[in-house]
């Protein structure tokens, strides 16, 4: 299983959700069809335009809070995302969390646009 972590300003349109996270695939050389959960914080969950997205593409939305995102282990913490959220990993946090115990990164974050993007799975085997 592979997660999208997504991390977006309010607002974002599902078509900017889409052109970041297939950006995002392309680089990591992981085909769309791979990616059957996108995750992210709890109150951007709510976003018309991601839960529009969501449910395009067939991929689950899961979401958790900024508590537990802030106790995930990860490379791209920022202060920037942390005033305005109350955890300093969005897209990267929610992608391990959501992707389980042994998940790693595949992409670690890319910001496109309004859109963060992370990858996270686990290794075959």
């Amino acid at each position: 299983m592979i997660v999208a972590g997504v991390g977006a300003r309010p607002g974002t349109a599902a078509a900017e959700l889409a052109a970041a996270v297939t950006a995002a695939l392309a680089e990591a050389g992981v085909a769309p069809a791979a990616v059957t959960v996108l995750a992210t914080l709890d109150r951007r969950a709510a976003e018309p335009g991601l839960r529009s997205y969501a449910r395009h593409t067939g991929r689950r939305l899961v979401a958790f809070p900024a508590a537990r995102l802030a106790g995930q282990p990860v490379p791209g913490r920022s202060a920037v995302v942390a005033a305005a959220t109350g955890t300093p990993s969005v897209a990267e946090a929610a992608a391990l969390l959501a992707a389980g115990p042994a998940a790693r990164l595949i992409l670690p974050k890319r910001i496109l646009g309004r859109v963060t993007v992370a990858l996270a799975g686990t290794a075959p085997g």
